[in-house]
């Protein structure tokens, strides 16, 4: 096991303000996995045995319709744990959504007994749990109101600039777009093919080039890229 995996607790700041016993709790009790990108780690019907810490690497939550209409709901990202596990947790339910790796990721496990027993007993460790999961849950209802208010250029050029990361190339297509934004593939085209004949973007196979940020973060609504 490397360092930082056998400290992971520092990685969360509310954990590494837990008193000492609860920390060696956490430690003695937790383990750390790998998976390999690609990988579904829950899904619908499938209900969590332990609490993800997640270390390394991303993981996307989405939910698929009856008809196979895809949202993406959220990204978890290193230092953060799922809201959706935490509420699964809490309420003894089965998972509504999957949560997929999108990179090699590493993660310290807390089973759910230890999980249990700690929201139980620990306020600091309740509260840190508590806080997660309020932050996540305005985040869903932002987005929400994105999907439902918002129209689909501005939240179509502030997606680009997020999958950007700052660089000036998004490798994506627009099938996965749509998924991201929750519409139908051929609305994102509509809208890239826009973008391209304003000179925003260029279209590539399976990638976006970011022509004129300032242009698209004007659109989306930031103050700077």
């Amino acid at each position: 096991m490397t360092q930082p995996a056998m400290n992971w607790i520092e990685r969360f700041a509310g954990l590494a303000r837990l008193d000492p016993p609860t920390q060696d709790i956490l430690r003695s009790q937790s383990a750390i996995i790998d998976v390999d990108a690609g990988t579904t780690i829950f899904g619908p019907g499938n209900s969590p045995e332990h609490m993800l810490f997640l270390l390394e690497g991303t993981v996307r939550v989405q939910q698929v319709s009856d008809t196979g209409h895809e949202i993406v709901l959220y990204r978890i990202q290193a230092g953060q744990s799922c809201v959706l596990t935490t509420a699964c947790l809490l309420a003894y339910d089965d998972y509504s959504a999957e949560g997929i790796t999108e990179t090699t990721v590493q993660a310290a496990a807390i089973p759910r007994g230890v999980f249990d027993d700690l929201v139980a007993q620990s306020k600091p460790f309740r509260d840190f749990v508590f806080a997660a999961f309020s932050k996540r849950i305005t985040d869903l209802f932002l987005m929400v109101d994105e999907v439902a208010f918002q129209r689909i250029d501005v939240r179509l050029a502030d997606r680009l600039l997020v999958l950007a990361e700052g660089k000036d190339r998004v490798s994506t297509t627009h099938q996965k777009l749509s998924v991201e934004l929750g519409t139908a593939r051929e609305v994102v085209s509509r809208q890239l093919q826009e973008f391209q004949r304003r000179g925003w973007v260029e279209q590539a196979r399976g990638v976006v080039d970011l022509m004129d940020q300032d242009a698209l973060a004007r659109l989306a609504g930031h103050r700077g890229v």
